[in-house]
């Protein structure tokens, strides 16, 4: 498959924020922590940032590049359009932000928007049941994940109304035969929920290859659970971030450059 794109972008010689700069590294790092969990595609699949005080502008990674090669500075600034803002080497995958572009302009509270081909999400995503109150993990999207039948492979602005539709104010999708999203506040929440919508499914899975009955909790602990684990709306990932930050900084602190 080939997606690459370079679509026809404008020049911009404003010189980026902190703000910017901030969001470049914490975008790189959770390029980097994908390949490091081995939840990559090759080079498929995105995450995506809006850029604080600059809307319509986004930071996307080069198309073509695996995601441990992913680096601060050659993150892409595009529009919401595909199109790349000022100078970079590298195409995009206008095609693929499509869908990313569909949820930021749903949901403005969507800063990052995680979407990945990881194998134990689309597993359980082919399920007809999808993924059950089975784990502590799991109920952290109890009656909060959304869910998208599959379409097949070219993402259509009428696809791109269902898909927000179906999302609605949701923090997590499974997207039937496909994957899975995450959005975030902050570039760290849509990775920490990621990850434990993972674990969640891993979870399910290796339960069900035992071949026996599962036990889940009644509803109404499933629901008290859930509210706890919501904690009041509180931005996850705070305490996570930077531990995970320094857990690479030990391996290869190349993502900051």
């Amino acid at each position: 498959m080939s997606f690459a794109h370079r679509p026809a972008g404008f020049a911009d010689a404003t010189p980026p924020s902190e703000a910017e700069l901030q969001l470049r590294v914490d975008l790189a790092a959770a390029y980097r922590l994908i390949a490091l969990h081995g939840w990559d595609d090759l080079i498929y699949t995105h995450v995506s940032a809006a850029i604080p005080g600059e809307p319509g502008r986004f930071l996307i990674n080069p198309f073509g590049l695996a995601f441990d090669e992913v680096r601060a500075s050659n993150l892409v600034k595009i529009d919401t359009e595909g199109r790349i803002v000022g100078n970079s080497e590298h195409p995009v995958n206008a095609t693929g932000f499509a869908l990313h572009a569909a949820v930021h302009l749903a949901r403005p509270d969507a800063v990052c928007v995680m979407h990945l081909h990881n194998t134990a999400g689309i597993a359980v995503s082919i399920q007809r049941d999808g993924l059950l109150p089975a784990s502590q993990h799991a109920l952290r999207f109890y009656g909060q994940l959304a869910w998208h039948d599959y379409e097949g492979l070219a993402f259509s602005p009428a696809e791109g109304t269902r898909l927000t539709a179906n999302l609605g104010d949701k923090p997590a999708m499974l997207l039937r035969n496909h994957g899975t999203l995450t959005t975030g506040r902050t570039v760290a929440e849509a990775f920490v929920l990621m990850a434990t919508l993972i674990k969640a499914c891993e979870i399910q899975l290796q339960a069900q290859a035992g071949g026996v009955p599962l036990v889940t909790p009644p509803p109404d602990i499933c629901a008290r659970t859930a509210e706890q684990l919501f904690d009041g709306g509180a931005i996850e990932g705070a305490l996570e971030w930077p531990a995970l930050l320094r857990k690479l900084d030990r391996i290869d602190r190349s993502f900051r450059d």
